[in-house]
Formats: structure tokens, sequence, C-alpha cells
């Protein structure tokens, strides 16, 4: 068996990080497909059930989650529980076996503190911090074997049929391996609704190295989603790097039935 070491050890790595950057999202109609975020909430008393796919394809290597389970809910007034579990968590290397098991926690609050002016130019804003549990197995390249937390700000402005929001924030990636640091995350979307069904938009997001030896990325999305009914709903979305491609994510794709309440 292959060792895992070198470089491509290091793009199994960076492949699991952009799979776990995909989960970092939030509500139905902005948050999910994409990974800019929003600071809209689940309204109080409400909730957002999601059976999801999501990863990316690097230089040797494939790595996400496939069932993972989000679930949102409105706990108070203008603030959202948020929770991902990662049923199954894979790593599949082109030249060793693939691996399969549960993968990291994630849980969170969003809270909206400002409201948007719908009459005039005022966004409304919100923060939505993360914490990611270490619950997968780092020595098999399902989880990142230490805690990691996301501190953002989000805004968001709608205009007619036309929606657009984004920001960014920290990630605290301090781990037990030597070559963790800390990093930023940035993201901006447009979408429009081109239909009572189908909404479609478009992201750009940029990252900055979350390891020593490693370079900054910038990558992009095009997805939407597809309201089957009042309460079911298909969302999807893919992408790449624009920027150091081959290193980090060749490919990423994402697609959830979600179910809303």
């Amino acid at each position: 068996m292959a060792k895992r070491g070198g470089w491509f050890y290091r793009g199994r790595r960076l492949a699991a990080c952009w799979a776990a950057v995909v989960l970092v999202s939030g509500s139905a109609i902005a948050g999910p497909p994409f990974r800019t975020d929003d600071p809209e909430p689940v309204d109080y008393q409400h909730y957002e059930f999601y059976t999801l796919s999501t990863g990316s394809h690097a230089r040797g290597d494939t790595s996400g989650v496939s069932p993972a389970f989000e679930y949102n809910y409105g706990m108070f007034p203008n603030a959202q529980f948020h929770a991902i579990v990662p049923a199954v968590s894979f790593d599949a290397p082109s030249e060793m076996k693939t691996q399969l098991g549960y993968g990291d926690t994630e849980l969170g609050l969003k809270y909206r503190f400002i409201d948007e002016d719908k009459n005039g130019w005022l966004p409304q804003v919100g923060t939505f911090p993360i914490t990611v549990l270490p619950t997968g197995a780092e020595s098999r390249g399902l989880g990142a074997g230490h805690v990691r937390q996301f501190l953002p700000l989000w805004v968001q402005k709608s205009f007619g049929d036309w929606t657009t929001y984004g920001g960014g924030g920290y990630w605290i990636n301090h781990g037990n391996a030597t070559d963790d640091k800390d990093y930023w995350f940035f993201g901006w979307l447009l979408q429009r609704k081109i239909s009572e069904q189908l909404t479609l938009g478009g992201e750009i997001f940029h990252q900055t190295a979350d390891k020593v030896g490693t370079k900054d990325s910038t990558g992009f999305n095009i997805g939407g989603y597809y309201n089957i009914d009042d309460h079911n709903h298909i969302l999807f979305s893919a992408g790449r790097a624009l920027q150091n491609a081959s290193e980090g994510n060749l490919f990423s794709w994402y697609l959830a039935y979600q179910i809303t309440n």
C-alpha cells in the first residue's frame, strides 16, 4: 500500500478541507447550496431539514460526505440553532483504499441583529459562529483532528427578483499538527428568482492558506434551488477553484433534498 506522504498526503488533506468548507452554510433561500452564507435565520419556531451530499475532487483524491443531515431551527426571533451530522464521510485516494466513516460534527447559532429596510438601502446584517467538533478520524482522512471555529459577519440585500449577499470571517484552526494555521474566508453571491419554482445564482469566494506551505485559493460555484412545493425543495451547485485548483479543488458539488416547515 502506498504511503500517505509527500504531495499525495498534502493533496488529500487539502481536498478534505475544501469539502469541509462546503458544509459552512445557512438557510434555504440563501446559504445552501453555496459556500457563501447569509444573515437570514429560519423563522421563529420553524425548521429546515436537509439530506445532502457534498464533496470535492483534487489531484489524486476525492473526499466529502454522503449522506449528511442538516437541521436548522428558529429557536428565538432572529436566531436559529444549526447542526450538521455527517453520517458517512469518505476519502477516496486514487491509489489507496477508500475510507468511510462518521465525519466531523458541525454546530452553530445564527443571529440577525439588523433587519433589512425593504424600501431603502439598509441591508440585513448578522453573524453565524460555527464550531466543528473532531468526531471524524483524522488518521483515515475523515476529519481535521481538532476543534475548529468560524467567526463570520454576513450581509444581504434584495431588489425585486434579485438577491445579493456575502461577507466572510476568520477560522480558528489551531491543531495538533505543526502545519495547521488560522485562515480567512470571504465570499459574495448574486442570485435571481427565475420563477416561483426556480432560483439560480453564482458566487465567487476566496480562502487564505490553512496550512504552512500551502497557497491561497479562489473559486466559484453556480447553482440554485427548485421548489417542488411549499415544503419540499431540491438544492444544487457545482464549481471549482480558479487559483491552485490542482491542489485543492478541481471540481466540487452540493446536492440536497430539503424539507421546510
